[in-house]
């Protein structure tokens, strides 16, 4: 067998064309271009006006299984899609997110795909890209000083210093910093209280960005933030202490979708990356509407498993931005069928058909999911080189059951070529008509009803449990008038429980909610499950233990 080379040396040997062509396949003259060097560009704020009467194209959404250690490939075959239409003839430009660094240097690694289905440069996209993280840090911080500042100095707003809800962020994960003790050492800095750091994706700054549609929106979203309570309980936000302006100067680049390319120079829109747990897991609707005017079809993804990522795409990204998919893809490979089946990690790479149809189930929950959003679906399999035949018509078998096709798919291996069946299934289904987008739940209902709908409907759970304290703070959420926004769950991404470690379908579990959080700037009520965390902490052995710069002075470790 040849040697396979890593997504960083694949990467590297890539043949780029210069931004300003890219752009001009998409008919983005040169002058709307801001160049970030030769292959990176943000895409302007009047050119991005000018394409509102134009006519969108459709809308197509990636999501997967629940993740497992085998690996899905998600976003390699969010790109490889996005490639295959190009390559059968259709207009396509693949939006996905921003890498945070967190999980560069952690154990997850980058955002850009891999082996020959990738986003280029990868490098630049996995580390500091175009700085819009680094904004949206600047952005969140400023008003976490702006709060403490405005406290030092008679706090005439009369904020409660034990209620305020607004933390700081850094983008790295940094376990340390999850509860600290912040303004000690005397009069001169202030008043010390508990606080402590989210990661940047985690932060409603980041949110925001992806759900404003311009720079006005932008500006009111930031000023709607509530950053704590006065005595009487009555909110304070961020345009109380005249925090929304300075913001929006902080983010007024970070709002342009970034244009790059794939290995095969298609376009791609890169820009925002949201947590798909705290937040709503999808890139920025800017990129997504500008794409959906200037191509035939959008191959976007939403994080994480479709139980998390999908419904949080449909019950909040398209609802806020009227978006409606005409076509889902679900990722699933074979290895995480044996996985969810009860096969260990080591053992992945011999044939258990026993294993692949009893974790099927997994798939199976996820396909009916998706289909309760009135969106049609298409399993794609993403090819590893230890599948079988006989596994790989397993699989095939199991979703015909399910009324939906199931394709094989080798793009990480052979780029486009590798994934033309999957880009014509899809082509089918969103020129089918058959697409009668609707979310799960309607704005009207209670915020408790929503959070039991999705409980019940994509988890199958038996039943929600919550304090008194979390009830009584959505009736006064109601009450203050946003009982009418969507509920963003927060959920262990590796199961349909709030448990981890129960794979496969599990069914009658119980979600208990530990906490509520308000994020009227974003426009979404956060509800926290189980045990989820908005700062990581890194693994025994980090991936920053193995990224370097070569004698060559190259990039050695990312991936």
């Amino acid at each position: 067998m040849a040697d396979v080379k890593s997504d960083i040396e694949i990467a590297r040997a890539a043949k780029k064309k210069p931004i300003v062509e890219i752009g001009a396949k998409l008919g983005i003259p040169s002058e709307h271009l801001i160049p970030y060097g030769h292959d990176k560009a943000k895409i302007d704020a009047a050119f991005i006006a000018a394409q509102k009467g134009r006519k969108n194209g459709k809308l197509i959404l990636v999501t997967a299984i629940n993740p497992t250690p085998a690996g899905e490939g998600k976003t390699t075959t969010t790109v490889g899609l996005g490639d295959g239409l190009n390559r059968i003839g259709r207009k396509a430009i693949t939006c996905i997110r921003e890498a945070s660094l967190g999980p560069c240097f952690g154990v997850k690694g980058g955002a850009a795909g891999g082996g020959y289905a990738q986003v280029v440069p990868m490098e630049d996209m996995n580390l500091h890209f175009t700085g819009d993280f680094h904004a949206i840090t600047s952005a969140h911080n400023l008003l976490s000083a702006l709060i403490d500042n405005h406290i030092y100095w008679g706090n005439e707003q009369n904020i409660d210093i034990r209620r305020i809800a607004w933390r700081r962020v850094m983008d790295m994960n940094d376990r340390a910093l999850r509860h600290i003790v912040g303004s000690l050492g005397g009069v001169a800095n202030g008043y010390p209280r508990e606080t402590g750091f989210d990661i940047t994706v985690a932060s409603e700054v980041m949110a925001i960005l992806c759900l404003s549609v311009d720079l006005k929106d932008l500006e009111t979203r930031l000023g709607n933030i509530i950053v704590g309570y006065r005595r009487d309980k009555s909110p304070v936000f961020a345009r109380d202490i005249k925090a929304d302006g300075a913001m929006t100067v902080l983010l007024k680049d970070a709002i342009q979708p970034n244009l790059v390319q794939t290995l095969e120079n298609n376009p791609a829109f890169v820009h925002g990356g949201p947590f798909a747990n705290i937040a709503h897991g999808c890139n920025s609707v800017i990129a997504t509407t500008t794409a959906l005017k200037l191509a035939d079809y959008v191959v976007t993804e939403a994080g994480f498993g479709a139980d998390l990522g999908a419904e949080k795409f449909f019950d909040i990204k398209c609802r806020k931005a009227g978006l409606k998919p005409d076509a889902a893809v679900i990722v699933a490979t074979v290895r995480a069928m044996k996985m969810n089946g009860g096969v260990k990690k080591d053992d992945l790479g011999r044939e258990n058909i026993e294993a692949v149809n009893k974790g099927c189930a997994n798939l199976g929950r996820h396909v009916q999911n998706v289909k309760k959003f009135g969106v049609p679906v298409v399993v794609a399999i993403n090819h590893f080189t230890t599948d079988t035949d006989a596994e790989i018509q397993a699989v095939k078998d199991y979703v015909a059951t399910l009324g939906a096709e199931a394709v094989l798919c080798k793009h990480w291996a052979e780029g486009s070529a590798g994934i033309e069946e999957l880009a014509h299934k899809v082509v089918e289904l969103a020129e089918s008509g058959l697409a009668q987008f609707s979310p799960l739940y309607p704005d009207e209902m209670s915020l408790f009803e929503k959070i039991d709908t999705i409980a019940r409907e994509i988890y199958h759970a038996s039943e929600v449990t919550a304090d008194k304290s979390v009830r009584d703070q959505l009736r006064a959420w109601e009450e203050q008038g946003y009982g009418h926004l969507p509920v963003c769950m927060a959920k262990t991404q590796y199961s349909f429980s709030t448990d981890p470690n129960l794979r496969g379908a599990p069914s009658g579990h119980v979600v208990p909610v530990r906490e509520v959080r308000l994020s009227a700037g974003a426009g979404f009520v956060v509800v926290i499950t189980g045990e989820i965390m908005t700062m990581p902490g890194l693994p025994k052995s980090p991936s920053s233990e193995r990224i370097r710069l070569n004698e060559q002075g190259q990039i050695e470790g990312l991936f």
